[in-house]
């Protein structure tokens, strides 16, 4: 049965549940035991993908920079059509997707680990430049979208930890967050802010 199992799980089965057990419990809790428990194998399984905790971990991160900041950048990178709806889009698609699902795990853990912090911060980078590029292309100076760039994509990390996809409304709430973001304000000058 043992054999069975393990001919089975891939590295993708432990990394997604890895995932869950570092959202559940944090990076502390994240022990080759309990992640082989969860998939009902013996933790020599675990040995067969990784050579050891720390090469699973540097694994995660790399997937977490990678599938769910990179890939979703390049997705709405290569968006052809209006500016605003690129900036929609990509709302809709990390809450869609829980795109920042783990972004609360993997920001405590980078508070104890230089290696999760340098990671984590280079994504958060990435996310900021991305965003602030695209509120310039809807016409936003430089300042303006810097500041609702980093308002979007901390409103969505916040949602993605509220699970306000969840809520059967969830993206009528996204498009009115979106419609703030991408209205501009004439009562008051740019330059001013």
């Amino acid at each position: 049965m043992e054999a069975q199992k393990r001919s089975r799980l891939s590295r993708e089965d432990w990394l997604q549940e890895t995932l869950k057990v570092l959202q559940n419990r944090g990076v502390d809790g994240v022990k080759i035991v309990v992640i082989a428990e969860s998939l009902g194998v013996t933790s020599g399984s675990f040995y067969w993908h990784f050579k050891n905790l720390q090469d699973m971990l540097d694994y995660l991160l790399q997937y977490w920079e990678h599938e769910l900041t990179d890939a979703v950048i390049d997705m709405a990178r290569e968006f052809r059509g209006p500016p605003e709806d690129r900036i929609l889009n990509l709302m809709l698609q990390v809450i869609d997707e829980d795109a920042a699902a783990y972004d609360p795990a993997i920001s405590v853990w980078a508070k104890k680990d230089p290696s999760a912090k340098e990671v984590f911060e280079r994504a958060l980078r990435k996310r900021f430049d991305f965003a602030r590029w695209m509120f310039k292309q809807s016409g936003f100076s430089d300042k303006q979208a810097g500041i609702r760039g980093r308002l979007m994509v901390a409103y969505l990390m916040g949602e993605t930890a509220a699970d306000l996809k969840s809520d059967k409304n969830w993206k009528a709430s996204i498009r009115g967050k979106h419609k703030i973001l991408t209205t501009r304000n004439d009562r008051s000058s740019e330059t001013r802010n």
